[in-house]
């Protein structure tokens, strides 16, 4: 559906302020699709994130420096996110052999498991699919790319 009808708005001062509106709007579409499959399994999208990033550098640990640099969202608290999976024990926290001071937090079997039945539930086909093809996602990627610079 067009953003006008979305927003029920016609009014931009231009193409870019539309686009930069689109923008916004769909992050909140995404996000929100994405959030109702997480509460099924009772994480957050920012725990999903560093759970994936875990697996990523699995068997290695990670530190919450790295979890921090690797986020999506710049601005979650990556020491707190790890503190609520630890507790969920979908993530194992270790003292670091080289250095007494580090941490090193790696993911659980738990973890695992629980991102295996999250990989066909928030498969990126599901949310794009039917909207719009590869090549266009493609396009899309690009475009998004290069407005960042």
């Amino acid at each position: 559906m067009e953003i006008e009808k979305e927003i029920v708005s016609s009014k931009f001062e231009n193409n870019h302020q539309k686009a930069i509106v689109n923008l916004i709007y769909t992050y909140g579409w995404i996000t929100n699709l994405l959030k109702q499959r997480l509460n099924k399994h009772k994480i957050t999208l920012q725990q999903y994130n560093i759970l994936r990033i875990l697996r990523g550098q699995s068997p290695k640990p990670a530190t919450i420096n790295l979890l921090k640099e690797r986020m999506l969202d710049k601005m979650s608290d990556a020491s707190r996110i790890v503190e609520r999976l630890v507790q969920k024990k979908l993530v194992d926290r270790c003292v670091n052999d080289q250095d007494r001071r580090a941490v090193d937090i790696r993911i659980s079997p738990e973890g695992l498991k629980i991102l295996q039945k999250l990989d066909k539930e928030m498969s990126s086909k599901d949310i794009l699919w039917d909207n719009i093809t590869d090549e266009e996602a493609g396009m899309l990627s690009r475009l998004l790319d290069k407005m960042r610079g």
